[in-house]
């Protein structure tokens, strides 16, 4: 519910698995007196769902490479045009048969079916460690005993799990045939998937809010290592203008137009939204009765930056499993505006303590509810942009390498130990 003031907002409870979860890898590293050179001498291989753009998860394969430099990639599939391979060192991803298969360079998420046969086809059985990127199939990759398996989760596959009747929605396939047939696919996807997560030696989670869900889904417990943010490239800007900024990709579960109507209700705050996506259409026809409202469509990284420094606050209405641009927003020094829930809850400290706090959450994902939370953060008057770039270099990417190398290396110790337990 909300809060009243500037109490803690709190829309679920934080579980002790959780919080236990954030920090083993640094006891576990503490206890296990792990070597520098412990990993020294390893075959190293890297699986990825598909490479065909640099989003979130491939700058999370992108620091992976740089903990693990030796490492060789597989793929279900590589379309990675060749002045975008920069990020992986221009090296050469071994991929699967749905690689070759008729239009997949184009529609390759066709072939969801047989992705599951095709993860399975790869032989591993001369790696030491093997490190899945997983948010669909990559988890199910087939391993030995001998050999360990660390799989850094971004999600377990929605369409499949809880956001199965989400999908069902907007596919239009609730009723009918087509609609009777996903389910039955859906429910192949969900029985394999369970079964693979005991490949798995080690789970690690992008967020707290996504090792619950991993959880709830394969009942096993996840460490968690949030993903990298760049925030050097970010300049922290004290002096803010008065407008309020989100950028974002517009589709659907972003919930841009649910902001946009928000600032509709309030003419005298200014808002400028950065993206582009299908929902630009009903923005701009939202925009169009609300002259307090500028759509800047697609921007260069840049202008993207400079926005965000010099904004009151960034707003925020997504449920996301951590959400980069919340934290890039602190990191210019930018307080943040948020749906309290998800990756959101972990990377924005609502307080009454200034020393601490870097923004306010709403509870739910209504025009009144944004328009409330907007009139608490004004009422807080001034937030302090040094702590809300303190609280973004929690996640930075110097911090995701080590937590990431000791996570790896916990992971190691705790499959060797069953191997060769102590005092036989």
């Amino acid at each position: 519910m909300l809060t009243n003031g500037l109490t803690s907002f709190a829309p679920y409870p934080v579980e002790p698995q959780w919080q236990d979860a954030a920090q083993d890898a640094t006891q576990d590293d503490a206890a296990g007196g792990h070597d520098d050179d412990e990993l020294a001498g390893f075959r190293v291989a890297i699986v990825h769902e598909w490479f065909v753009n640099q989003g979130g998860s491939e700058k999370v394969v992108e620091q992976i490479l740089q903990v693990f430099p030796q490492a060789d990639l597989f793929a279900l599939v590589d379309f990675l045009p060749e002045d975008q391979r920069g990020f992986i060192g221009n090296r050469k991803v071994t991929t699967t048969f749905i690689q070759r298969l008729p239009r997949a360079r184009k529609s390759f998420r066709n072939y969801l079916l047989l992705m599951p046969l095709a993860i399975e086809q790869f032989d591993l059985s001369s790696y030491d460690l093997v490190i899945s990127s997983s948010h669909a199939v990559a988890k199910g990759v087939i391993t030995g005993p001998r050999q360990v398996h660390v799989s850094y989760v971004h999600s377990p596959m929605r369409y499949a799990w809880d956001l199965q009747h989400q999908y069902l929605r907007e596919s239009r396939l609730l009723s009918g045939m087509k609609s009777w047939a996903a389910r039955i696919c859906l429910h192949l996807l969900r029985m394999w998937d369970s079964r693979t997560a005991s490949g798995v030696d080690a789970f690690l989670a992008n967020s707290a809010y996504i090792a619950k869900r991993i959880r709830k889904t394969y009942g096993r417990g996840a460490k968690v290592v949030y993903p990298p943010v760049d925030i050097g490239r970010f300049e922290l800007r004290r002096c803010k203008e008065d407008y309020y900024v989100t950028v974002s990709r517009l589709v659907p579960y972003k919930q841009i137009p649910l902001i946009a109507e928000a600032f509709a209700r309030m003419p005298e705050r200014r808002l400028v939204i950065v993206g582009a996506g299908p929902d630009a259409e009903r923005l701009k026809e939202i925009a169009s009765r609300a002259p307090n409202i500028l759509l800047l469509g697609y921007q260069p990284d840049e202008v993207v930056a400079d926005y965000m420094a010099s904004a009151k606050a960034f707003v925020f209405a997504a449920e996301e499993d951590f959400g980069i641009a919340v934290v890039e927003a602190q990191a210019c020094g930018t307080p943040v505006v948020a749906f309290g829930a998800g990756g959101a809850y972990e990377t924005v400290v609502e307080s009454r303590d200034p020393t601490r706090r870097t923004g306010v959450f709403f509870g739910r994902q209504t025009a009144r509810s944004i328009c409330e939370a907007m009139d608490r953060f004004e009422a807080i008057g001034e937030f302090d942009a040094r702590v809300c770039r303190a609280n973004a270099e929690r996640f930075s990417i110097e911090q995701f390498r080590k937590n990431l190398l000791v996570a790896v290396k916990s992971a190691v110790a705790r499959c060797r130990l069953r191997e060769h337990p102590r005092g036989v």
